[in-house]
């Protein structure tokens, strides 16, 4: 018999949530060698930004109150200042490490909402 510890994890409930998860995950993309240049040339205020992408799945998930951008144009400028570079692959490759944060810090129903709403997300991009 074995004795294995299962570390339980909570769902994404706050936007303190929301943030650490978000954190998370840009401070993987900042270094991947594929996805790292293309956000390193467009984002100047990481901090600004992390607040900006927090707001975002704060509204997508939780509120609906707070985010008034526009992300589709913020991804179509991150595109063209990378010389239009930006394929589905880099999609898949965001995809990837996106589901991969959220499953190692979260679990629960709005765990598994944020993931069917980033992959969502692809469609109107290309």
């Amino acid at each position: 018999m074995t004795n294995e510890f299962y570390e339980m994890k909570n769902d994404i409930l706050n936007r303190d949530d929301i943030f650490d998860l978000v954190t998370k995950f840009y401070s993987k993309i900042r270094i991947d060698n594929e996805l790292g240049p293309i956000f390193n040339r467009v984002i100047v205020n990481w901090d600004e930004h992390l607040e900006l992408l927090t707001d975002f799945w704060e509204t997508s998930l939780l509120t609906g109150k707070k985010y008034t951008g526009n992300p589709f144009t913020a991804h179509q400028r991150a595109d063209d200042a990378n010389n239009n570079i930006i394929t589905p692959d880099h999609f898949g490759a965001w995809l990837n490490l996106w589901f991969a944060t959220v499953d190692e810090n979260f679990e629960g129903e709005n765990a598994q909402t944020i993931k069917r709403r980033a992959r969502k997300m692809q469609t109107p991009l290309y």
